[in-house]
């Protein structure tokens, strides 16, 4: 990199070498195109110049199309959410280069910053476990993408966020793409009677199914009721912001998605636990819990007791009878989580550290099965996960792995609390208060689920992480102007 950046700093020497290597190499090869590369030593910089700068705008262009991305199948192996996964492996190259060329790049607040410093023990963990992977190509992969999820949301937010006007951006380049999305949904909810199974077949082409839609969803609608609290009455967008909060309610409702329906309910709980202070009270509770309740399982094997019956776990295609059978234990998708947790578990017990590496629970989860939890979905022809990401970090990254992302998921509700308490402007401090809960929905979501890794949750967990380091900067200087008044 120090090479890098000296002929960086020293342009006239670097274009004379360029020139000489150019003479010397079409002269011994016979090749007069190499005498082309002085020229495309000059051109290249201006190009990339110009392409840099308009980094901030493609930032703003990758917010926007989250909501709208699809999946696209590249290959019968490759598949990408386009256009925002290019846009942020494009972003992810750009920042890189950038940094090679001015290392300065990257403010020194955000390279101090205890989240940012857990977020490089998390890299860096991942990058030990793909080493030691089962499949190390399948944990390179993993690796390579949880690049690009960081390096957008939260190196760039560093860089871009820096004002209110900023944030309300952010927000708005969330909330109506979406809405676009929740309108339409419902319109062609509106052929299938709003019928429970009908939810499943409109959300073509933005969402894969109603799990990821409603998850996003409702972390997009703590946005808009930030918007809402900031916005005063005698404003006339409130009644927008209002007229779009309906929409999203009616959205949400029809989803039929328990997931987010709980996760809205943990987010408005975690909300008034931020504001009362209770985190660390909350957080040590169910840590005791998360213990009593592993070991009441595990002693004297209990958990045989939650073996499904595999002739009554069926799926419901009325909503009622799918409640009233995921109350009783008799729902398919819950028993069919469950039977992966078991094996998941004895997956951990089997390779504790290392885990088996990342993105390779599919491949090697069968020969950990308890066939006594076996359901008639067990054959798993989607390839889909755990369900359980916090589960899922064990197995494929080992206890430490967990440790790591544990530690970084708390310490980011943590700071949430920690900044909406000392922030002076109201504003700033909504917006601390607001990214708390987005991360406590993210987290309940991912207790069912395993959408971190998704385009769509991925992305607002990352960010929350940028934001909540952009407001520490900011609470450091209204600190500073405060002490400076004094």
């Amino acid at each position: 990199m120090r090479i890098i950046h000296f002929f960086n700093k020293n342009q006239f020497v670097t274009a004379g070498m360029v020139m000489m290597v150019a003479v010397v190499l079409g002269i011994v090869l016979q090749q007069p195109l190499f005498w082309a590369l002085p020229f495309i030593w000059i051109l290249l910089p201006l190009i990339f110049n110009e392409i840099v700068q308009y980094t901030s705008y493609l930032f703003w262009v990758l917010l926007c199309v989250l909501p709208l991305s699809a999946e696209w199948q590249v290959t019968d192996a490759l598949s990408l959410n386009f256009p925002d996964e290019a846009i942020m492996i494009l972003l992810t190259g750009l920042f890189f280069f950038k940094w090679l060329l001015k290392p300065e790049v990257i403010p020194a607040f955000l390279l101090k910053h205890p989240l940012f410093f857990l977020i490089v023990l998390h890299i860096i963990w991942i990058a030990i476990t793909c080493i030691y992977s089962e499949n190390p190509i399948l944990s390179i992969k993993f690796l390579l993408a949880k690049s690009w999820f960081i390096v957008p949301f939260v190196l760039l937010p560093a860089l871009l966020i820096q004002s209110q006007k900023d944030f309300k951006r952010l927000a708005l380049c969330f909330i109506l793409p979406m809405l676009f999305v929740v309108v339409q949904a419902i319109v062609r909810h509106a052929f299938y009677q709003f019928s429970f199974e009908g939810i499943k077949k409109i959300l073509s082409p933005f969402f894969r199914n109603h799990v990821n839609y409603s998850a996003m969803l409702v972390c997009i609608m703590a946005m808009l009721a930030a918007m809402l609290v900031l916005t005063p009455a005698s404003q006339s967008s409130r009644k927008w912001l209002y007229g779009m909060m309906m929409v999203f309610i009616a959205g949400l409702i029809l989803s039929y998605s328990r997931g987010a329906w709980l996760a809205l309910l943990v987010g408005i709980i975690m909300a008034f636990v931020l504001y009362k202070k209770w985190l660390w009270q909350l957080v040590i509770t169910g840590f005791v819990l998360i213990i009593l309740i592993t070991y009441g399982l595990v002693q004297q094997n209990k958990y045989l007791k939650l073996e499904p019956d595999f002739q009554h776990t069926i799926f419901h295609t009325n909503f009622k009878d799918h409640l009233e059978a995921t109350v009783a234990m008799k729902d398919v998708s819950n028993a069919e989580r469950i039977y992966r947790w078991v094996a998941g578990v004895n997956m951990v017990i089997d390779k504790p550290v290392t885990g088996f590496g990342p993105n390779n629970f599919y491949d090697y989860y069968k020969a950990y099965t308890n066939s006594g939890f076996k359901t008639w979905v067990s054959s798993n022809p989607d390839h889909s996960s755990v369900h359980n990401y916090f589960l899922l970090t064990a197995l494929e990254q080992g206890l430490p792995g967990l440790l790591f992302f544990c530690t970084l998921f708390i310490a980011m509700l943590g700071y949430a609390q920690y900044l909406f308490h000392h922030l002076q402007g109201r504003f700033n401090a909504m917006v601390a208060l607001t990214t708390g809960a987005v991360v406590a929905m993210v987290g309940t979501l991912n207790f069912l689920s395993d959408l971190i890794e998704t385009d769509k949750i991925g992305s607002l967990f990352w960010l929350s992480a940028g934001i909540l380091i952009v407001l520490s900067h900011r609470l450091k200087i209204e600190q500073q102007s405060i002490a400076g008044f004094k």
